[in-house]
C-alpha cells in the first residue's frame, strides 16, 4: 500500500512539475495571439473604414446633425423661458414677414426679381448645369 501511494504521489509530483511548465506554455501562446491581433488591429480597423466609408460618415453625421438640433432646441428653450424675448422674437418675425410679403410677393414685377436671386444663388450653390454646360 506504501508502495501505491508512493507512485501515486511521484505522479502527482510529475503532473505538478509539468503544470507550470503548461501553464507557462499556455500564457506564451495566448500572449502571442493578443500580440499579433493588436499588430494587425490597425490595418483591420483602417480596411474596415475604407470598406463602410459611406455609411460610418453618413451614421456620424446624423448623430452630429441630432446633437446639434438638441442644443439648439435647448438653447431656444432657455432663451424663450425669459419674460418678454418670446414675444419679441415673434414680434420680430411677423414684422420680418410682413416686410417679405410687401418687398417681393405682392407685384408681378418683384416677384420675378425674387425668381432671379434664387436662380442667382442656384447657380452659385449648384454650379453650372449639364445644359449649360453642353452649349
Amino acid at each position: 500500500m506504501e508502495t501505491q501511494i508512493k507512485k501515486e504521489y511521484s505522479t502527482d509530483s510529475k503532473v505538478a512539475e509539468q503544470a507550470p511548465a503548461e501553464l507557462n506554455y499556455q500564457a506564451q501562446k495566448m500572449g502571442k495571439q493578443v500580440s499579433d491581433f493588436l499588430a494587425e488591429l490597425p490595418e483591420k480597423i483602417n480596411k474596415f473604414y475604407q470598406e463602410y466609408k459611406l455609411p460610418i460618415l453618413s451614421f456620424a453625421l446624423l448623430v452630429a446633425t441630432i446633437i446639434s438640433l438638441k442644443i439648439v432646441l435647448g438653447i431656444v428653450g432657455a432663451v424663450n423661458g425669459i419674460p418678454l424675448v418670446k414675444p419679441f422674437f415673434q414680434l420680430i418675425g411677423m414684422c420680418y414677414t410682413f416686410w417679405f410679403i410687401s418687398r417681393y410677393l405682392l407685384k408681378n414685377s418683384t416677384r420675378k426679381e425674387l425668381a432671379a436671386e434664387l436662380d442667382v444663388a442656384k447657380k452659385q450653390v449648384v454650379g453650372k448645369t449639364a445644359l449649360e454646360s453642353s452649349i
